[in-house]
């Protein structure tokens, strides 16, 4: 018996879900969960085998969901329409099911995760993964930010965040509600925080330039930037050339 857990906001989505498993039988139906924060705690507690998964979801999207897992089970991707994650799937051989589908697609679908379940591969793959890294560096600009927080799933708009420091493999989001570790990379929100509101002025920040209080010249080419929290952070040359171009001044 196979356990899984179905997560999609919309109840039709999910009883075809029911109706095509309860049709192939062998299959045990954990939980269903209309959200993905429903969804996150749901694989958090039950441990399934194997996720039936929406990408367009309120609050917390499919792609969210899976970057906050350690270690996500299989996955079926069950979505509408999108050029790019179809586009994303086929390159990382991850299996998807194109809404409206038909019982024999979902069957050829849930047959390869069948075998590959029975055969109890224990080798990691990297599908996943890469699949997540693919879509967020295809992301437009980012309007928000998910991060786990131990057992809490926290989202918070980027005007919020007053500035982001590099943490090795990870950074520090510190925002007007506490600091964040997420494992990402600097160069990552660079190129995805808005350009004119965000410079990375050091190799090692990022600051949102809505919360600078004031800045003073340390040196010929370097600034020290204070912002309205009272930290105080050094640019390095080629940041101040950054932040006097965004700034205007």
């Amino acid at each position: 018996m196979i356990n899984c857990i179905l997560i999609d906001d919309e109840a039709p989505a999910r009883n075809i879900l029911k109706k095509y498993l309860e049709q192939i039988g062998g299959f045990h139906i954990l939980a269903e969960c209309t959200n993905g924060f429903e969804g996150f705690k749901a694989i958090k507690d039950l441990s399934p085998d194997l996720i039936f998964l929406d990408i367009q979801m309120p609050k917390l999207d499919g792609f969210e969901l899976l970057e906050l897992l350690e270690s996500p089970p299989e996955v079926v991707f069950v979505t509408a329409f999108d050029q790019f994650a179809i586009k994303a799937f086929d390159k990382n051989a991850i299996d998807y099911l194109l809404k409206p589908y038909s019982f024999e697609r979902f069957s050829d679908a849930v047959s390869k995760i069948k075998k590959r379940l029975e055969e109890k591969q224990e080798e990691p793959t990297e599908a996943i993964p890469n699949l997540i890294k693919e879509v967020n560096d295809n992301r437009e600009i980012l309007d928000r930010v998910v991060v786990k927080n131990g057992t809490k799933i926290e989202i918070f708009p980027v005007k919020d965040i007053r500035y982001i420091k590099a943490e090795d493999d990870y950074v520090m989001i510190y925002t007007t509600k506490g600091r964040f570790l997420k494992k990402a990379t600097m160069q990552y929100f660079e190129e995805h925080l808005p350009a004119d509101q965000f410079v990375r002025i050091h190799r090692s920040y990022i600051i949102n330039t809505l919360f600078i209080q004031r800045m003073e010249r340390y040196g010929k080419e370097t600034l020290i930037v204070r912002l309205q929290d009272n930290t105080e952070i050094k640019t390095s040359k080629s940041g101040t050339k950054r932040l006097k171009s965004v700034l205007g001044i």
